[in-house]
């Protein structure tokens, strides 16, 4: 995982992409009908994802097919992990205060 993949996913844009593949993968004009933009604009936001390694693009006939590729997501959800571990350990302790607290109550 790298700094260029938070990058990468901190366009909104680029986030509905990867959304509208998640259900299946899908030819340029899909998504250019669904995201309401032009296909250039679209073309260049699937190339950052392309270069980025989250989606992969195949040829089919005349059409491009991208879909998401979930190895630099599984990275991402790697890393993201231990911060899991801390949210969850203040959650736990969030949990015991609000017990000790209503025992406390008349």
């Amino acid at each position: 995982m790298t700094a260029t993949t938070f990058a990468t996913l901190a366009e909104p844009t680029r986030l509905r992409i990867l959304d509208l593949l998640r259900d299946r993968p899908r030819p340029v004009g899909e998504l250019v009908d669904a995201l309401g933009l032009s296909q250039p604009g679209v073309s260049k936001h699937l190339r950052v994802l392309r270069d980025a390694r989250l989606v992969d693009v195949r040829a089919d006939a005349q059409r491009r097919i991208y879909r998401v590729r979930p190895q630099p997501l599984a990275e991402i959800d790697a890393w993201l992990e231990s911060y899991r571990q801390l949210f969850a350990g203040h959650l736990d302790a969030l949990e015991g205060h609000l017990d000790e607290t209503k025992e406390q109550s008349p």
